[in-house]
């Protein structure tokens, strides 16, 4: 699949809504008064609270050179709040920036991958399993999700290069059922027999279809959990008429290889750029 940087650039713009809308935009019971959303470059600052997932600046420097103001704008709002500001630029933005962002005090952290899958309504259709069951996430149920989600990154499968740490436990229980709640986020639940064994999260945004989220327990790890789980994902975004499923991933890692299996392909990697406050 042929990634050209428009596209690139509505799949990482659909990422910076994802993050403001999770910050408290469209979440008024979540929202704190410290949090920032400010347009930088054609992308977004936001910052979502004390040592968020969502603290990002994304989807900038696909419309030519970034405006030193609005950088200045951002980094002085994160730098208020003593957080770092971590800028995730694509490689296939303006190739000025990463070298323009280094000389602002940025420092590279590593990469992230983020891989596509194109989608037609009547060609993608999830394989029967005798023994995995997946079933959409009832709100009742977004307890059993965040809960599943967190003992899952405390165990993560092995393999993978760089990458951002896992966030906290409260963070990730918090941040899942914020996210959850959101309009065009649906969450799917797995089962094996009467446990529950895997959980994933999808969102449809402007014909993408971002995969957003998925964990295994460990004890059933290498048992097709997270195949299923795509397959279902797969089946539901083309069956809303999007033209693409992406998901993000650590760079050589089990996730990476797990969703290539099931036919997603590389369309560029993202650099991981940080300034620390006060530099």
């Amino acid at each position: 699949m042929f990634c050209p940087p428009a596209l690139a650039a509505r799949i990482d713009r659909a990422e910076g809504r994802l993050c403001a809308a999770a910050s408290g935009a469209n979440a008024p019971d979540i929202a704190e008064p410290r949090n920032v959303q400010l347009p930088v470059g054609g992308g977004i600052a936001v910052y979502a609270g004390a040592d968020s997932p969502l603290n990002k600046l994304i989807g900038l420097g696909f419309e030519g050179p970034v405006s030193s103001d609005e950088l200045n704008q951002a980094e002085a709002a994160f730098a208020a709040r003593g957080a770092p500001l971590q800028a995730e630029v694509s490689t296939l933005a303006d190739a000025g920036l990463h070298g323009e962002l280094c000389a602002r005090g940025y420092y590279p952290s590593g990469f992230e991958n983020v891989l596509g899958h194109p989608l037609t309504a009547n060609t993608i259709t999830p394989s029967a399993s005798a023994d995995i069951v997946v079933t959409p996430a009832e709100r009742h149920e977004h307890g059993l999700f965040a809960e599943l989600m967190v003992a899952a990154v405390a165990t993560p499968d092995v393999g993978g290069v760089g990458g951002d740490a896992a966030p906290a436990s409260d963070l990730i229980r918090h941040w899942v059922c914020a996210m959850l709640i959101l309009p065009g986020v649906y969450g799917y639940l797995a089962r094996i027999g009467s446990a529950l064994v895997g959980a994933a999260s999808l969102r449809l945004d402007d014909e993408v279809a971002q995969f957003t989220g998925a964990g295994t327990l460990p004890a059933f790890r290498r048992r097709g959990v997270q195949g299923a789980l795509l397959q279902v994902r797969l089946a539901a975004a083309a069956a809303a008429r999007c033209e693409v499923a992406v998901v993000t991933t650590q760079p050589a890692s089990r996730s990476q290889h797990n969703v290539q299996r099931e036919g997603f392909q590389l369309l560029y990697a993202r650099q991981l750029l940080v300034k620390s406050p006060g530099v």
